[in-house]
């Protein structure tokens, strides 16, 4: 019977002290989150590079149209109106602008703390459990 006991902490502790890189849940494992660090990188660089830029150009652009609409308009109620599309416009514009440099910073620091947590786990389990001393 002691012999089982004996086995089965032995099995434990190889599962345990496994190295790093092994097992279901190493990083990049099959199974593990949905992206991995780099295409969290990649995405938050064409937020960078490509969306806010050309969101950017494209707000100024419509204000540009719309400035010039309003001119042609002035007197008239369409002018108000283009005024007020133009300004609900900036609006939500800025308020994309803002989302798009959250979720930039998002997936920028998803990664750290992934790993930060992961690394926190396994040195709060390497530091508290009773196997290490068999």
């Amino acid at each position: 019977m002691s012999g089982d006991v004996d086995q089965d902490r032995a099995a434990a502790g190889m599962r345990l002290n496994s190295g790093p890189g092994t097992g279901p849940l190493a990083p990049g494992a099959p199974g593990d989150f949905a992206s991995t660090p780099q295409q969290k990188k990649a995405a938050a660089g064409l937020i960078e590079t490509e969306f806010e830029p050309n969101t950017k150009k494209a707000a100024e652009h419509a204000d540009d149209a719309t400035a010039a609409a309003q001119k042609g308009f002035d007197g008239w109620d369409t002018a108000a109106g283009l005024k007020k599309a133009a300004e609900t416009w900036d609006q939500q514009v800025q308020s994309l602008m803002a989302r798009l440099a959250g979720e930039k910073t998002a997936l920028r620091g998803a990664s750290g703390l992934f790993t930060g947590n992961d690394t926190a786990v396994h040195d709060q389990f390497a530091s508290q459990s009773k196997l290490n001393h068999l």
